[in-house]
């Protein structure tokens, strides 16, 4: 949550699980991780950087959403001093309507784009 704080964005924590979230924001159990989110009309799910979240705004594809699934270390709450310098290779993925995916943007891998 620090992180989108520190990014400009004014988030609100509802604790009281995730699961009814995704269901009525038509998130893919297979984008499932430990965080909801909705932005702009758009579902967030798990450790998105919000340089990503900035981008779908910006780009407003015909999309559900952002997600990554699991909790890769280095992504966003996951790259603490308790991780020394271990980043795991991750995709955000885009996760449409009809409940395919695409790769939004891919970290810490060879092909990766980071900037």
């Amino acid at each position: 949550m620090k992180h989108l704080e520190n990014s400009g964005f004014d988030v609100r924590v509802h604790d009281s699980g995730n699961t009814a979230a995704r269901a009525r924001l038509g998130i893919p159990a297979k984008l499932g991780s430990c965080h909801t989110a909705e932005v702009g009309g758009y579902a967030v799910e798990g450790h998105v950087p919000a340089r990503d979240i900035q981008s779908l705004l910006a780009k407003r594809p015909k999309a559900i959403g952002l997600g990554v699934p699991g909790m890769p270390v280095g992504s966003p709450g996951m790259d603490g001093p308790i991780y020394g310098k271990r980043k795991d290779a991750y995709d955000v993925l885009l996760g449409k309507a009809d409940g395919s995916t695409s790769i939004f943007k891919s970290y810490f891998s060879k092909s990766s784009t980071i900037s």
